[in-house]
């Protein structure tokens, strides 16, 4: 049993701002964690491609629990798997792009004075083009994620085969992106200390506040029958609420001019949505596609594609680049609740 919503009634302070509260604040533990992690072992896209997406997608994998547990519509799944990555790769990638830019060469450059050398400043850029390169392995796995998606859900429904197979893809790319990571930090010569398994403690006491928000807010919105607020929207809303965390983290590293692990964060938390949430969700139970199904992978693919083009020969986002990004998603949300 889960103490903290008692205390929180006992407190007198059972209400929707209040789990709200709650959900953020801890989202915002995570970020203040995870900046730690990039200082205790785990570097850039390292960070960005393997911790990072599981914090900040750990609303959506427990929105699959909460939703299953409660045996609720698993289509509400979809749209908020689809809410989340349409949002992410588009709305939160664009709106910092339009204020700072997303320019990785810009972020990582360093002079040899600054540097402590023509060698240092060499090792940097070299550094820099790993991660780049990294990026577009992982732009181009999800242009793959969700064409297999699309395959699938041809049919018109998602059903517990092609949730297995969703699955299987999605560990199979975990095992490269850990074994990656492991060959970073032998050459590099890191090692996890003390430090970073507190952290690690940190990141899941936010889990934990994470997972009461959510269930309380799910259980209410469940409730509620009338106007745009209510259950028949539950996908929407909550995926809303779960980019939050992915927004705080766009915009925080995006502001200090780290374009590697902005991109990498909303890129990887992707992955979690398609294929693993989706996956997991038709594993328990046939997941009907929506009507806006077709149209929110073809925005998804056609801004991997986007940010990729512009990774591979811009070295970034450009800051007029964020429009055409935000008119997209417009797009998106017209052709889902319309």
């Amino acid at each position: 049993m889960n103490p903290l919503p008692d205390i929180i009634e006992g407190a007198g302070l059972t209400s929707v701002w209040t789990y709200l509260a709650l959900f953020l604040v801890a989202s915002l533990l995570m970020v203040w964690r995870l900046d730690a992690l990039l200082k205790h072992g785990l570097e850039g896209t390292a960070l960005g491609t393997l911790v990072m997406p599981y914090c900040s997608g750990l609303g959506n994998l427990l929105f699959v629990w909460i939703i299953a547990d409660r045996k609720g519509p698993g289509q509400e799944v979809l749209t908020n798997c689809l809410v989340n990555n349409v949002t992410n790769l588009t709305l939160v990638l664009g709106l910092p792009a339009l204020i700072w830019g997303l320019e990785m060469r810009a972020a990582q450059r360093a002079s040899p004075k600054e540097s402590g050398g023509k060698k240092a400043a060499a090792a940097t850029e070299v550094d820099h083009e790993i991660s780049r390169l990294s990026l577009l392995l992982t732009l181009a796995a999800v242009v793959f994620f969700s064409g297999v998606t699309w395959a699938l859900g041809s049919d018109g429904t998602l059903d517990s085969r092609d949730g297995l197979v969703l699955v299987a893809l999605f560990l199979f790319w975990q095992c490269f992106q850990v074994f990656d990571v492991m060959k970073h930090n032998l050459r590099q010569r890191h090692s996890f200390g003390a430090l970073f398994y507190f952290d690690v403690a940190m990141v899941l006491l936010g889990a934990w506040g994470i997972y009461t928000g959510l269930d309380w807010l799910v259980a209410w919105l469940s409730g509620q029958k009338g106007g745009f607020i209510s259950a028949a929207n539950l996908g929407w809303l909550s995926g809303w609420l779960m980019v939050l965390p992915n927004a705080l983290l766009a915009f925080y590293y995006a502001a200090r001019h780290r374009a590697d692990v902005a991109y990498a964060s909303q890129i990887g938390d992707g992955h979690i949505c398609i294929p693993l949430c989706v996956g997991l969700s038709a594993a328990i139970t046939p997941l009907p596609v929506p009507k806006f199904f077709e149209t929110g992978l073809a925005i998804l693919v056609g801004a991997a594609v986007l940010h990729a083009f512009c990774v591979l020969l811009g070295r970034g986002l450009p800051r007029w680049m964020g429009w055409p990004l935000v008119a997209a998603y417009a797009w998106f949300v017209g052709a889902g609740l319309m």
